[in-house]
């Protein structure tokens, strides 16, 4: 399962973000997004789990769970929408 987290303080690296996901499972993969032209962190990752039941009780205690004096959302990721998507159904009306 691929799972999103929000709201993380912008000097979170990828360790770290894998590190909070780990206590409860493999992790697969653990990325902190970052802006292309200067590489700074854009406060969300996604971190990837193969047992869907390890990462639903992941996302359970950590969604709302302070991190960094931060209150972390944590929810399972959505497939990431395109401009096509707006014209065939989305806001557009397609």
């Amino acid at each position: 399962m691929m799972i999103y987290v929000g709201n993380l303080e912008y000097t979170v690296g990828s360790d770290e973000l894998r590190s909070l996901f780990e206590e409860f499972g493999t992790v697969t993969m653990a990325d902190i997004q970052v802006k292309t032209r200067t590489g700074q962190s854009r406060g969300f990752g996604l971190v990837e789990m193969p047992d869907d039941d390890e990462a639903k009780v992941a996302i359970e205690t950590l969604n709302g769970r302070e991190h960094r004096e931060r209150p972390l959302r944590v929810n399972e990721s959505r497939p990431r929408r395109t401009v096509r998507d707006l014209y065939t159904g989305g806001w557009f009306g397609g």
